[in-house]
C-alpha cells in the first residue's frame, strides 16, 4: 500500500521526509516484521526491533524518538483505531462478505474444517490482523460482535433463516450427541444436545453459501462446560463421576440452560447457582451468590448430581479448592 493512502486512511501525520513510499504488509509483532513492512507500534519499546528487522514505516501514538530518518514515521491519535481503518479498507478492496453470529455459533465454527475462503474470526483485532490483511478476495468471514469490534467491517449481514431442521439426533446424554446430518452419521460427538440448534444454524450457512466443510471431533467450548468431580470437588476425567459442575460465563444463556436441564435431567437432583445481579424466579434448588467464596460454600453444603453455575469458569476450583469441614464430637472428662 502506498504511503499517501496510509496517511489518508489513518488520518496520520508524517513526521519526517522518508525515502520510502510504499509498504508490503501491515504487522503488529516486531519479531515478525520483514523488509518493507509497516509496523503498528502497540508497544513502543519494540520499535527498534521492528526497524532492525526491516520495517519501512512506523505508526505510533505515543512520544517516540525517531532513530532512522529513511523510514516513514506516522503519528496517529490511536494505533488501534488506525489499524481498524486500514483493515476495513483492505476488506472492502478484497470484496469480502461478512456475517455476524452469536458467541456459541462462532466457537463451533472455529472447530469446523472449511475451505480457505471461509474464516471464523476468533480473537481480538491484534490477534487476527495478519489473517485479515492476507484474506483471499471475496472470502466469507464470520464474527461475533460481543468478541470482536464491528468497526472493522462494513455491510454486515445476518445469518440466513433456516427453513427446516436438518440435524437428526440419534442418541444423546447431557453432554454428548450422536446425530445424522446430510446422510452422514456422527457418533458420540462431545457436544451437548443443547448446542444442536446453534450447530444447525452454522451448517445451514455453509449449505446456503455452498461452502465445503468437514466436521471433526468437537471439543468443549467455554459454555455449558461440564466438569466432572469427586466428593472433594477435585476435577476428574470426563464421564468418570456422578457429580458434575456446569459452568456458564454468559448470563444471557442461563435461563435457556436451566430449562434444558430441568427437562433433560428430570431424573437427577439439579441445583442452580447464579449471581445476585441476575433476576430469577424463586425455586428450592436456586442459590444466589455475591462472590466466588459463596459459590464454594454452596457447593460444599449442597447435595446434587448437577450444578449449573453462572458467571464464572472452572478456574475457581483451582484458585480456591473447596475445603470440607469434618465435624467431630468433643467429650468432656
Amino acid at each position: 500500500m502506498r504511503l499517501e493512502n496510509i496517511l489518508a486512511l489513518t488520518y496520520g501525520k508524517l513526521i519526517n521526509e522518508p525515502f520510502v513510499n510504499s509498504f508490503e504488509n501491515i504487522v503488529i509483532e516486531a519479531n515478525k516484521i520483514k523488509r518493507g513492512d509497516l509496523f503498528i507500534a502497540y508497544e513502543e519499546n519494540m520499535i527498534q526491533t521492528a526497524i532492525l528487522n526491516g520495517a519501512y514505516g512506523i505508526i505510533f501514538d505515543k512520544p517516540t524518538q525517531m532513530s532512522d530518518n529513511e523510514i516513514a514515521w506516522i503519528k496517529v491519535e490511536d494505533v488501534e483505531d488506525a489499524l481498524k481503518r486500514l483493515l476495513r479498507y483492505r476488506l472492502i478492496e478484497k470484496e469480502v462478505v461478512v456475517y455476524e453470529c452469536n458467541e456459541i455459533i462462532l466457537k463451533l465454527a472455529l472447530q469446523v474444517i472449511t475451505e480457505p475462503n471461509f474464516m471464523a474470526l476468533g480473537g481480538d483485532i491484534k490477534s487476527i490482523s495478519k489473517t485479515l490483511w492476507q484474506v483471499e478476495p471475496k472470502s466469507v468471514l464470520l464474527f461475533c460482535p460481543a468478541l470482536l469490534s464491528e468497526d472493522i467491517f462494513t455491510n454486515i449481514q445476518t445469518l440466513p433463516k433456516m427453513e427446516i431442521e436438518a440435524i437428526t439426533v440419534m442418541e444423546q446424554t447431557l453432554f454428548e450427541t450422536s446425530f445424522i446430518y446430510d446422510n452422514i452419521f456422527y457418533e458420540r460427538q462431545l457436544i451437548s444436545p443443547f448446542f444442536m440448534p446453534y450447530l444447525e444454524e452454522l451448517l445451514y450457512l455453509f449449505k446456503n453459501l455452498k461452502i465445503n466443510f468437514r466436521l471433526k471431533k468437537f471439543t468443549p467450548i467455554e459454555h455449558f462446560e461440564a466438569v466432572f468431580t469427586n466428593k472433594k470437588f477435585e476435577i476428574k476425567e470426563f464421564g468418570t463421576s456422578d457429580k458434575v459442575l456446569i459452568f456458564e460465563p454468559n448470563f444471557s444463556l442461563i435461563k435457556e440452560e436451566m430449562i434444558f436441564l430441568q427437562k433433560q435431567a428430570n431424573w437427577a437432583k439439579v441445583i442452580f447457582i447464579i449471581p445476585q445481579t441476575i433476576e430469577s424466579e424463586g425455586m428450592d434448588t436456586l442459590f444466589v451468590y455475591n462472590n466466588e467464596k459463596e459459590i464454594l460454600e454452596i457447593l460444599n453444603n449442597s447435595s446434587f448430581h448437577f450444578a449449573l453455575i453462572a458467571g464464572v469458569d472452572k478456574s475457581i476450583l483451582i484458585k480456591q479448592p473447596i475445603k470440607h469441614i469434618q465435624l467431630t464430637l468433643n467429650f468432656m472428662d
